[in-house]
């Protein structure tokens, strides 16, 4: 197996007073859109923080700043406690550990490269001293880890062929290619099929545990929020209105924003057990 060690240093991503804003044009006139205002979270390896809310309240926008897909209009990211870089081998290094998978499998793969092509160029991209014959061990070994097994049978397919719940785990393999230690996953299961879902979500929940990652998991769904994080952020309009250990924010809910993302939940059988343990006291 070929190791590819990740950088030294006191490790966590942290978002820092993260603001952003959009200037939306009206007719003739211009207005301001706040669509994050003054967030602040920590990232560490072998964690998960659930960043939950409805649509439109800023989630995927935070995903996008540190994917360093969006530039923050004010605030910061910082890697291992240091400001990250825009541009060059400084956002390189940055793209190397901070990685993002994408809500849709269906968009986020070319139909036009093989299952090989997409986890194979992003360890020859961030790792070019490998020879050809390590990077594709290296593919294959990610295929295998995410238990698309035996990599020599998915390798030569293209994404057309896979369902969904393969192609999301080919973009986890290739979030993981470059030696990624934080993982960004924006509502990585909403678009699968029910029935799926829980094995892509227990995918990444055994690689964060044996790689020690650190995960952003952004999700609308309180109850695996609750099963697969170690805290909980409700955002609400672009603000972290709650934050917590996740059975203390879903059982003892301090915001009234929380408490009606509970009593809204799509699926009462498994969240009604816990609306009754919060309106009886836990």
């Amino acid at each position: 197996m070929t190791r590819i060690d990740h950088l030294d240093g006191p490790e966590r991503l942290e978002a820092r007073n993260l603001v952003k804003d959009y200037r939306l044009r009206r007719g003739v006139t211009f207005t301001t859109l706040n669509a994050v205002k003054d967030v602040s979270f920590t990232l560490e390896p072998g964690r998960t923080v659930a960043l939950v809310g409805e649509s439109g309240s800023g989630k995927s926008t935070i995903a996008r700043m540190l994917a360093k897909l969006e530039t923050p209009t004010s605030g910061s990211v910082l890697l291992d406690g240091r400001p990250t870089a825009g541009r060059g081998a400084g956002l390189a290094r940055y793209r190397r550990q901070v990685q993002m998978v994408f809500q849709d499998p269906f968009a986020s793969l070319n139909p036009f490269h093989t299952i090989l092509h997409h986890v194979e160029r992003p360890v020859r991209v961030h790792h070019p001293a490998l020879s050809a014959a390590e990077a594709r061990d290296r593919a294959h070994e990610l295929l295998e880890r995410v238990r698309l097994s035996p990599a020599e049978t998915f390798a030569d397919r293209r994404p057309h062929e896979l369902s969904g719940g393969q192609r999301q785990r080919v973009a986890i393999a290739r979030a993981l290619a470059p030696g990624a230690r934080f993982i960004v996953a924006d509502e990585p299961v909403s678009m699968l099929d029910v029935s799926i879902r829980l094995g892509v979500l227990n995918l990444l929940a055994e690689l964060q545990r044996e790689s020690q990652l650190g995960v952003l998991y952004i999700t609308h769904d309180l109850a695996t929020a609750r099963h697969f994080s170690d805290e909980i952020l409700v955002m609400h309009r672009g603000e972290i209105v709650e934050r917590g250990p996740s059975d203390e924010v879903i059982l003892h809910p301090q915001h009234e924003y929380t408490t009606t993302l509970l009593d809204a939940a799509a699926d009462p059988e498994r969240l009604g057990v816990l609306r009754d343990e919060v309106r009886n006291g836990g």
